[in-house]
């Protein structure tokens, strides 16, 4: 069972909150092992088909999600503040072809044990515009969902 919110807080920041039936270890190693990541990374019917992570603080992610039809968005970024299990801070932008840096925002996803359940807290901010932000949320929540997907069977074997 999950619950699912999300929160424009206003204009400039989204936050969604989960509850993931899964362990708050599992869910953390969901966000900070490649191998993982791409399992679940990205919208509804997107792949991930490659995710470079140096998983630590200062360290740089570079990921691509590819569409359906084949279209490949980039996003980079570094971590910031990594405290296990229960919290990963992180710049996101996306990158064109030519390599140049959209706008950057700041993600931080919180984690905290329920029992085996796991509350996940996303935020990000600040965008530049509501649409920008909408368009975030969008894709996040559909990330979210597939994170769920990903995790929850694997919750029951541990």
């Amino acid at each position: 069972m999950t619950a699912a919110l999300a929160r424009r807080d206003n204009d400039h920041e989204l936050t969604i909150v989960r509850i993931l039936d899964a362990p708050v270890a599992l869910v953390f190693k969901a966000w900070s092992q490649p191998e993982h990541v791409m399992r679940w990374w990205g919208p509804k019917n997107f792949t991930c088909p490659s995710c470079q992570m140096d998983f630590k603080e200062g360290g740089a992610y570079r990921s691509s999600i590819r569409s359906p039809d084949g279209e490949e968005a980039w996003m980079v970024g570094h971590y910031t503040q990594i405290v296990e299990p229960e919290r990963i801070v992180f710049t996101f932008a996306w990158e064109d072809t030519d390599g140049l840096q959209g706008p950057q925002t700041l993600v931080t996803v919180t984690l905290s044990a329920q029992g085996q359940r796991t509350k996940l807290v996303f935020h990000q901010a600040p965008f530049d515009s509501a649409e920008d932000r909408d368009s975030h949320e969008n894709g996040w929540t559909e990330c979210m969902e597939r994170l769920e997907a990903y995790v929850e069977p694997l919750g029951r074997l541990h």
